[in-house]
């Protein structure tokens, strides 16, 4: 098949290069949007990642530009309009699965450098300041910890912090019996996040939940709580975390994803004046870790999104079974 694939960096070229099965492709640096969609023209498939966005009238472009299907390097779809897929005649296949435990790793990483404050430590030690003043956390040992959303990602945390002796929690509608087994104990939202000293996202993002942490779930965290988003952005009310983070109700806050993340993650604007005043209010916070979407950026996981992408194409192209399909 002829592809063309969307908000490449050269990482992504590499290993998609790499494990090409005998496609044609073609690199795009941008992402796709109704600005370049004329290049789909004369491709049998795309190939997107997370802040690309397929909307209706993206999807009725595709269709009279004679795209057939939607490779997605990701997960996640709440980029993808589905009504408006099927509409077009559009398959739409995924990675469902691509390291769980480099995600669930990198969350635990920003939950230890925000409670030790080694990021604040290195730029200290490199002026010369080696003073321990500000810098005091607490320990994981016996903390309480609540996961929200046990998929893959979420289990491979709970994992990681029962290696760390946390007291684990969890939410969600449809609770792991593996876990449960093991001694994880679910609540509902309201229970955990009132019970916990770490809140850690981890649910795919769709309507009922859009927003799920706002002005009224925050008030049930415990004073100055650790609340991590390593998930989506749309899972949290970007100015109400920042309006709990002012009063003392948030202690800090570790975020991987942002709502606005497409219009500055995956980009070099250091030369640039950063017009979204959200996030600059958030990185104005000496209590805040921001990053832009890498959780997920390993050796393996780049390998696994490839490697899958290429398996997805075979079978759209043979006519095999599209085990990976999202069902519309």
């Amino acid at each position: 098949m002829k592809i063309a694939v969307f908000s490449t960096c050269k990482y992504d070229q590499e290993f998609l290069e790499a494990y090409n099965t005998g496609h044609e492709l073609v690199f795009f640096e941008a992402q796709l949007s109704m600005k370049n969609a004329s290049l789909t023209q004369g491709f049998d498939a795309v190939c997107l990642f997370v802040n690309d966005l397929a909307d209706q009238q993206m999807m009725e472009q595709l269709e009279e530009n004679g795209v057939k299907v939607i490779l997605l390097r990701c997960a996640g779809f709440n980029n993808i309009d589905l009504d408006a897929a099927g509409s077009a005649g559009i398959k739409i296949l995924r990675v469902p699965s691509y390291s769980p435990e480099a995600v669930a790793e990198y969350t635990m990483s920003m939950i230890l450098t925000l409670n030790r404050k080694t990021h604040k430590a290195y730029n200290r030690v490199r002026e010369g300041n080696f003073s321990l003043e500000g810098l005091m956390g607490f320990n994981l040992y016996k903390a309480k910890v609540a996961i929200i959303g046990t998929g893959n990602i979420g289990k491979a945390l709970y994992h990681i912090l029962k290696g760390f002796g946390c007291q684990v929690m969890a939410y969600d509608p449809f609770p792991d019996q593996e876990l449960v087994a093991d001694g994880l104990h679910y609540g509902t939202l309201e229970e955990v996040i009132s019970d916990a000293e770490i809140v850690s996202m981890h649910c795919p993002l769709a309507d009922e939940n859009h927003h799920m942490i706002n002005h009224i779930t925050l008030q049930l965290f415990k004073q100055g709580a650790m609340l991590i988003n390593t998930s989506r952005g749309g899972l949290i009310n970007t100015q109400d975390v920042i309006e709990a983070l002012k009063s003392g109700k948030l202690g800090s806050v570790g975020l991987d994803v942002y709502e606005q993340e497409s219009k500055l993650f995956f980009k070099n604007l250091s030369a640039d004046v950063i017009q979204d005043d959200l996030i600059s209010r958030l990185i104005s916070f000496p209590n805040v870790l921001i990053t832009s979407h890498q959780g997920f950026f390993t050796r393996e996981a780049m390998q696994q999104i490839a490697m899958t992408t290429f398996i997805n194409a075979d079978a759209y192209a043979g006519g095999l079974k599209l085990d990976n399909e999202v069902q519309i």
